[in-house]
């Protein structure tokens, strides 16, 4: 029979294993980073950029948060009305776990927050995340295709083609019902409860789904814009491969697949795409574009880290 405090610690353990494993995959990270390139290498890139760029480049990702969160407002009108301050407070310490827990476990703290907050229940706040997610996935598409249509000769018809999906989802919405009846019928009926979720996340009416689409739009625009000015800065060529860049790490970020804090997952994204979208692939060039990859990490972490230390203050009246 395990004595009492052998069960406690073990309990500990158990409650406090995904922060102990995000605490030592980060910081053997630390330690391969200064092993392979050097802090001071790396660090030394953000200097050659300059103070201002930098500044700017945070304060542009931090801007993203409000759009988020003004999503959520507006997606919850009733529950959320007058208290911005609490939820931008929610949508941060979700972002926060998010960004740091490993594959998209974080994602379970918003249902569970916006219960506690605002009395949202569990299977609406779960619903709304996941068609709030699908419209991520497809603003990433999109803007993967801001990419492609620049790389591509034939730009007319790219760009043409770029336009006719980003308006994809105000179509499946004004079909949703003859859509989400197809699929009722046509999926096994285990999978039939996810369209039934999906149905009762979607916002009450045309307007409302414009209004969120447009503001998911332009939060990964600005964010994917940003990344991939940043990355550029730092020697990432053409524009296009920066563009792939900031669209892989950014992919791979929204993926199943995801390590904690986007160590050794971000990077590789970003250099994936940033080679998929015309970057050099020679030894010197993937170098370069490696400590660029990490560097814009640390640039998203920065940011995540950020946005949670200005939403901290906020929504003090209640305990999450």
């Amino acid at each position: 029979m395990k004595s009492p405090v052998v069960a406690s610690r073990q309990s500990w353990f158990l409650r406090n294993r995904m922060t102990l494993l995000t605490i030592t995959i980060v910081a053997a990270y630390a330690l391969f980073i200064q092993w392979f390139w050097g802090w001071p290498a790396i660090l030394g890139q953000w200097a050659a950029i300059g103070v201002v760029p930098v500044i700017c480049a945070l304060a542009l990702l931090s801007g993203t948060y409000f759009l988020r969160t003004w999503r959520i407002y507006d997606y919850f009108p009733r529950e959320t009305a007058g208290r911005f301050g609490v939820l931008f407070r929610v949508t941060q310490i979700h972002n926060l776990l998010n960004v740091m827990l490993p594959f998209r476990t974080g994602e379970t703290s918003f249902p569970v927050l916006m219960r506690t907050e605002f009395g949202i229940p569990l299977a609406r706040g779960t619903s709304a995340l996941l068609v709030m997610r699908l419209l991520d996935l497809h603003a990433l598409l999109a803007a993967a295709g801001i990419g492609f249509a620049i790389a591509s000769p034939h730009k007319v018809i790219a760009w043409l083609f770029w336009m006719a999906f980003l308006a994809l989802p105000v179509i499946a919405f004004a079909l949703r019902q003859p859509l989400l009846r197809i699929a009722s019928r046509l999926l096994p009926a285990k999978a039939q409860k996810l369209v039934a979720e999906i149905e009762r996340g979607l916002p009450v009416d045309a307007m409302a789904f414009t209004r969120a689409w447009a503001m998911t739009v332009i939060n990964w625009l600005v964010k994917v814009l940003v990344l991939a000015w940043a990355l550029n800065l730092m020697g990432v060529m053409p524009t296009a491969a920066s563009f792939g860049g900031a669209l892989g790490g950014e992919l791979s970020s929204v993926l199943p697949v995801h390590a904690p804090g986007g160590v050794g997952t971000y990077p590789a994204g970003i250099t994936a795409g940033a080679v998929a979208l015309g970057a050099s692939s020679e030894k010197t060039a993937l170098a370069a574009l490696a400590q660029a990859s990490i560097n814009a990490h640390l640039l998203v972490i920065v940011s995540a880290l950020t946005g949670t230390a200005i939403s901290l203050p906020l929504g003090r009246n209640r305990k999450l």
